[in-house]
C-alpha cells in the first residue's frame, strides 16, 4: 500500500519536524521519504510543507489535510485489523490529552486497570491544562473540562453534571474562621488557577442558590498554573480552593478536606471525551468512555 505508506510519512514528518528521523524510524532513506512526499504533493497537487535546508513547516494546505489525514490512517489501520482478525478488537494505541490534576491523580490508574482488562490496548498520555488542539497535535483523544469550545468537534459526556466545590483543609479551618457566605471568601487566601496560554487568572467564583447568581471575586493567596498544584496546596492548608468535584473527591472521602459553603452550588464544571471526528470513535475508543464514565459515576454520583 504506496499510498498508505505516503500518508504515513506525511504525518510522521509533521509530528518530528524531521524527514530523516521519519526515514530512520521506518527504515528508508531520506531520499525514499522525501519522493514520497513529493508524490502525495503531486497527487494533491498542493504544497504540503515549506521547506529550507534547515527546517520543514507546514503549509494553510499541509495544515487543513493534516487532521483529514490522521483520520483516514486511523481507520485504514482498523479495518486491516479486523480483516486480520475478522473481528473488531480492543487493541491498538491512543492518544490522550487531559488535564493535569483529573490525568495524574484519576486517569492514570483507570487507564492501568483498562490496560490490565484489555492488555492489548497501549497509551499515549499528554497532561497539560492548555487546552490541547486536536486537529494539528498528534492526539485521538481529549478529556477536557467544560463545554466544548469548538462545535465540530466529537463531545461524549463523561460526567455532566460536575461543578466546582469550595473546599479547605482541616489544617487552614483551625487557623481561620469556616466562611459561612461565599462572600467571606475577601477575608481568606484563595488558592486560584491561571488559565489558558494567556495566563488568564482564575480570580472570580460562581456560586447558585435557589435560583440566585453570585459571582465573588476573591482574595488571591498562592496561584499556579497547573490544577494538581493548586490541590496539593489546599491539601497542605495554604487556602481555600475551588475545584472540580471529581479532582478533590476523594480528598473529601477521607477528610483531606472539607467543603464549605454547601447550600451554595459552585459553578457547572462538566467533564467530556473530545475527539475530532466520529470515525475515530473505534470499539476501543467507546469501551473506554463508557469505562471511564463508570467511575466518574462512583466518585460523585
Amino acid at each position: 500500500m504506496k499510498a498508505l505508506q505516503d500518508l504515513e510519512i506525511y504525518v510522521r514528518t509533521v509530528d518530528s519536524g524531521s524527514l530523516s528521523a521519519t526515514a530512520r524510524a521506518l527504515n528508508i532513506t531520506p531520499a525514499a521519504a522525501s519522493a514520497a512526499l513529493k508524490r502525495l504533493e503531486a497527487e494533491l497537487q498542493a504544497p504540503l510543507f515549506v521547506r529550507s535546508t534547515r527546517s520543514l513547516r507546514l503549509t494553510r494546505e499541509g495544515e487543513r489535510f493534516l487532521s483529514h489525514c490522521r483520520i483516514a490512517l486511523a481507520a485504514l489501520r482498523d479495518g486491516v485489523d479486523e480483516l486480520a482478525t475478522g473481528r473488531a478488537q480492543i487493541r491498538g494505541t491512543l492518544q490522550i490529552a487531559a488535564p493535569s490534576d483529573l490525568g495524574r491523580n484519576l486517569l492514570l490508574p483507570w487507564l492501568d486497570e483498562f490496560h490490565a482488562a484489555y492488555p492489548d490496548t497501549r497509551f499515549r498520555l499528554h497532561l497539560s491544562d492548555r487546552m490541547a488542539d486536536l486537529y494539528r497535535q498528534p492526539l485521538d483523544l481529549a478529556v477536557r473540562y467544560g463545554e466544548p469550545p469548538d462545535s465540530n468537534l466529537i463531545a461524549l459526556p463523561l460526567a455532566s453534571g460536575n461543578r466546582r466545590v469550595l473546599c479547605a483543609a482541616p489544617a487552614y479551618l483551625a487557623r481561620h474562621a469556616e466562611p459561612q457566605h461565599p462572600q467571606a471568601l475577601k477575608d481568606h487566601d484563595c488558592l486560584c488557577f491561571m488559565i489558558g496560554s494567556d495566563s488568564e487568572l482564575h480570580d472570580r467564583w460562581q456560586f447558585e442558590r435557589a435560583g440566585e447568581l453570585l459571582n465573588v471575586r476573591v482574595r488571591v493567596g498562592h496561584v499556579s498554573n497547573d490544577g494538581d498544584i493548586v490541590r496539593r496546596w489546599a491539601v497542605a492548608g495554604h487556602g481555600i480552593a475551588f475545584k472540580s468535584h471529581l479532582d478533590i473527591a476523594q480528598d473529601l472521602a477521607a477528610g483531606r478536606l472539607q467543603q464549605l459553603c454547601p447550600d451554595w452550588q459552585g459553578e457547572a464544571a462538566p467533564l467530556y471525551l473530545m475527539c475530532a471526528d466520529r470515525r475515530l470513535l473505534s470499539p476501543a475508543v467507546s469501551l473506554l468512555r463508557d469505562f471511564i464514565e463508570a467511575r466518574c459515576a462512583a466518585l460523585i454520583g
